[in-house]
């Protein structure tokens, strides 16, 4: 295992094949500034090329998971044009570099996530959430509706909850979050670090590739028309079945032993 701290803006601990990346802005509720945006899109594209990571967990560090943009530093910088087209487009890219991710991202989610902090808790592939999380997209209460974060959230949950979080800016429980999709899983907040990291190592025991082209399959089929998804994913289909892992699997099945992965 190993723990290697980026600029103290985030921690990265590597424990067989999972990786955790927890922001690190404790007393700023891990508020996504500038130079966290930054620090997380090379942390990403690190493990995007390193194959000894199988899962990625994301988590915050102090009371929250993450509580948006940091508003005191879009205040210090006057909201220039500038700033803002630079720090919003920093965020967008973040949050298809964990969707474009050839390997599972989970969002481990304690205290609040809001802004910016549920479209993370949206971008990410999976989420599992302490019973006492509450979560919101509270920008229009401030005059700055969630435009961003409102791209991941309407591609997790439906229309109407959707809008009901964007519009009301409410926050909305741990159980409202499950009941809407925006997690996957409640535990008890003690439980929260163990079972995220049990899910993770799971997930980890997989073949990766199998996983990765699961991954880029689902998200790329959900925006084609019907027909054009099915002949996307025969081709899909026939290519993995090429693939060495594909047929140790089914050997595997058929002969009622445990699969060896080599990644090919």
């Amino acid at each position: 295992m190993s723990e290697v701290l980026s600029e103290a803006l985030f921690l990265r601990h590597d424990d067989n094949g999972v990786t955790t990346l927890t922001l690190n802005r404790p007393q700023a509720r891990n508020a996504l500034s500038q130079g966290m945006l930054r620090a997380l899109l090379d942390a990403f594209a690190a493990i995007a090329a390193d194959d000894s990571v199988r899962v990625v967990i994301l988590a915050g560090a102090g009371p929250a998971f993450c509580a948006g943009h940091d508003l005191k530093e879009l205040r210090a910088a006057d909201y220039a044009r500038e700033y803002t087209e630079q720090l919003f487009g920093d965020c967008a890219e973040l949050m298809q570099a964990i969707v474009k991710l050839p390997k599972p991202v989970i969002a481990r989610v304690h205290g609040i996530a809001t802004a910016a902090g549920a479209q993370l808790v949206a971008s990410c592939d999976l989420a599992v959430a302490a019973d006492d999380a509450r979560f919101a997209t509270p920008g229009v209460n401030i005059g700055l509706f969630c435009s961003t974060p409102m791209v991941a959230l309407s591609r997790n949950v439906a229309p109407k909850h959707a809008m009901q979080m964007l519009l009301g800016g409410d926050l909305i429980d741990a159980h409202t979050a499950w009941r809407f999709g925006l997690v996957n899983e409640l535990v008890p907040a003690a439980d929260l670090e163990s079972h995220t990291l049990a899910l993770a190592r799971k997930l980890a025991s997989k073949s990766p590739l199998t996983l990765a082209i699961g991954k880029e399959a689902f998200y790329r089929q959900a925006e084609l028309p019907l027909a054009e998804a099915y002949a996307y994913t025969k081709d899909v289909m026939v290519a993995n079945l090429q693939a060495q892992d594909a047929q140790e699997g089914i050997g595997a099945f058929i002969d009622k032993r445990v699969p060896t992965w080599c990644g090919r």
